[in-house]
């Protein structure tokens, strides 16, 4: 028969392996949080540029199912719970997308934007009007120098 500690053990290993173990300690981090939270201490106002890195954050988290990290980010942040409408990120945000590109956050076309370039060193339009100042032609010598001097 088997013994006590080898019964949590087969039944640790079991939750972990069907990921019920992590969700259960963040939902108890999450309600945690709630529990200590000092709603009494006044945050600080929501400034509008935290607005809307939060939200493409929120965004962020909730396409890859970390809702109570989510959860947690809203009520740490005073974040409206109701998700800002994308159309409305996209507009202040000065962004394009293409109409198969909303099936993914935000978040991800603007780093694909600033990590992918195109065979001519243009990079891919996800960003309207200016492009981002692209490297001069001696970039990489003056990169090479700024490690020999120690700067990177």
């Amino acid at each position: 028969m088997a013994t006590v500690a080898e019964l949590k053990a087969v039944l640790k290993d079991t939750l972990e392996k069907k990921g019920v173990l992590g969700h259960l300690k963040a939902r108890i981090r999450a309600e945690v949080f709630k529990a200590l939270d000092d709603e009494r201490e006044p945050r600080p106002p929501l400034s509008h540029e935290n607005l809307l890195i939060n939200e493409l954050i929120r965004e962020y988290l909730e396409f890859n199912k970390y809702k109570y990290t989510s959860s947690v980010l809203v009520a740490e942040s005073g974040q409206p719970v109701v998700p800002l409408d994308r159309q409305f990120l996209i507009h202040e945000l000065n962004l394009f997308e293409e109409p198969k590109g909303n099936t993914v956050p935000l978040l991800y076309g603007i780093l694909a934007h600033f990590l992918h370039e195109s065979k001519d060193g243009i990079r891919n339009a996800f960003l309207k009007g200016s492009s981002p100042q692209l490297p001069s032609p001696n970039f990489s010598r003056q990169q090479s120098r700024r490690k020999q001097i120690g700067l990177l």
